[in-house]
This record gives structure tokens, C-alpha cells and sequence, in this order.
């Protein structure tokens, strides 16, 4: 696990190698850079937790609910 997914709780990165045959090095430092970017994508990707909500949400009331068309008109007394 990199030190990047550890840091943030994140789930490790698994890579496979389908061609070539990378050395060690080459391995890790792939992994590295992919790690570091799958870190710094999701930290853009996600909403901050307590996002403010705008003047129109705060004044906006509620929708009213829908009509029973059910009911007919007996209730109706005119």
C-alpha cells in the first residue's frame, strides 16, 4: 500500500502488467504516479460534507403534496 492510500483510508491501487516485463523500479514508480493520481482525482471528486446551502434553498418552501384523485368529489360541499 503507498503511503497516499494509507494516508487517506483509501483502498490500495492493484495494477497488472498484461505486456512487457517491467523491472521493479518501473513498477513501483507506475504505481506511484497512478496512486498519487487516483488520490488527488478523488479529492477533487468529492463535495465538501457541509456545503452551504443558497439563500433560495433557505427561503424555497416545500412542495405541497399531491391530490388523491381517488377521493372523487364526495368531499365537495360546495
Amino acid at each position: 500500500m503507498s503511503d497516499a492510500s494509507a494516508n487517506t483510508g483509501l483502498p490500495p491501487v492493484v495494477a497488472e502488467v498484461v505486456r512487457g516485463t517491467p523491472t521493479e523500479e518501473e513498477l513501483a514508480a507506475a504505481i506511484v504516479v497512478v496512486s498519487e493520481a487516483y488520490v488527488r482525482e478523488v479529492a477533487e471528486a468529492t463535495a465538501p460534507d457541509d456545503a452551504p446551502r443558497s439563500r433560495w434553498e433557505l427561503s424555497a418552501r416545500g412542495l405541497r403534496t399531491p391530490l388523491n384523485r381517488d377521493a372523487g368529489w364526495n368531499g365537495f360541499t360546495g
